[in-house]
């Protein structure tokens, strides 16, 4: 096993635990060395059945575990800047799970703390950059066979939100996958947010502002607009609609098997995030494996996750006051000029 990318992951829940088995399982030139969670006994079941791993409640102590080349961050966001300044202090190489940092003044640490380097360590997990069907629309959109993009329109739907999902929540942590999505496929800046407020759906917990509307001014004179609904109730569905001066496209249109049966006819609706987008992690994670293994970083990266966060934090704003709420960013350094959108 000396020829495999020995990797820790921190945080053995839902996703964590999804990207052990993918790196066990699935991706091939990597294996699990270390998992921490401050949980111990899901630590322990974590790493059960995978040769010479070793379970850890402090993600300091998997760093430092022996065979660790590299490390995969899915913990909760409040724990992703210690974890990316730890990684960064070791020299190892990161796929961090988004948000890159919650808060943009943190995510504007770990960006400057990367910067000082010289070199890029972080990959941030914006998974759809990854998906079959995103892809063929970015190469849509970058052919120029459309024309100049004009508007984006986005659908984000969950069946059933976690009971502590908050209404910011559906902002930081759901639009964010659209905040990125945009961002790359457009090769534009978002400026500006606005958040407004529907009627709340009867099937949202008490108080859940769910769902809302979304609209993003861009660097380029393009809108985006997000329907976000976290409860909706009939399961996960993820849209984009490109509209463009000389033509349209859009994804996320459910084209699998359709059953006619008692005078009725449709399809299955996936009830996950896990399930729509299984191939896109999948890529994605064998890409970084791929690239760390030649010393190599590529996909988003740490200003793409800064950049997420400076949206989504003037979304929260914009939700709270019913105001537009301009975006401001910090100079991007050097080290990014020419990549993240």
């Amino acid at each position: 096993m000396g020829d495999l990318l020995g990797v820790a992951v921190l945080g053995a829940g839902h996703m964590g635990a999804d990207h052990i088995r993918r790196l066990d399982q699935v991706v091939s030139g990597a294996r699990v060395v270390a998992v921490a969670d401050p949980d111990a006994a899901r630590a322990k079941e974590a790493v059960a059945g995978i040769e010479g791993a070793t379970a850890h409640t402090e993600p300091a102590a998997a760093l430092d575990a022996p065979g660790v080349e590299a490390v995969l961050i899915a913990s909760p966001g409040p724990a992703h800047q210690e974890a990316l300044l730890a990684a960064f202090a070791r020299g190892l190489p990161v796929l961090c799970e988004k948000p890159m940092v919650p808060d943009s003044a943190g995510a504007l640490r770990v960006l400057e703390a990367e910067a000082r380097l010289g070199r890029r360590l972080a990959q941030i997990g914006f998974m759809r950059r990854y998906d079959a069907e995103y892809r063929r629309l970015k190469s849509l959109l970058d052919d120029g066979r459309l024309g100049r993009p004009l508007m984006l329109h986005c659908t984000h739907r969950n069946a059933s939100a976690p009971p502590d999902f908050t209404s910011a929540m559906l902002i930081d942590s759901s639009v964010s996958h659209e905040i990125d999505a945009a961002r790359w496929l457009l090769g534009q800046e978002l400026t500006s947010v606005t958040v407004l407020r529907p009627r709340p759906s009867s099937g949202a917990p008490r108080g859940l502002l769910d769902p809302q509307f979304v609209l993003f001014e861009t660097s380029d004179g393009a809108l985006v607009d997000v329907e976000v609904f976290v409860n909706c109730g009939f399961g996960y569905q993820v849209r984009c609609e490109a509209v463009c001066e000389a033509g349209s496209a859009r994804i996320g249109d459910e084209h699998g098997v359709l059953v006619t049966t008692r005078g009725t006819a449709g399809t299955r609706v996936p009830q996950d995030y896990l399930v729509r987008f299984v191939d896109a992690y999948d890529r994605e994670v064998q890409a970084w494996v791929d690239a760390t293994r030649r010393g190599r970083v590529t996909g988003p990266t740490a200003w793409d996750g800064y950049a997420a966060s400076v949206v989504a934090e003037a979304g929260v704003r914009s939700l709270e006051s019913g105001a537009r709420v301009p975006v401001e960013l910090a100079p991007r350094p050097g080290l990014y000029a020419g990549g993240g959108r």
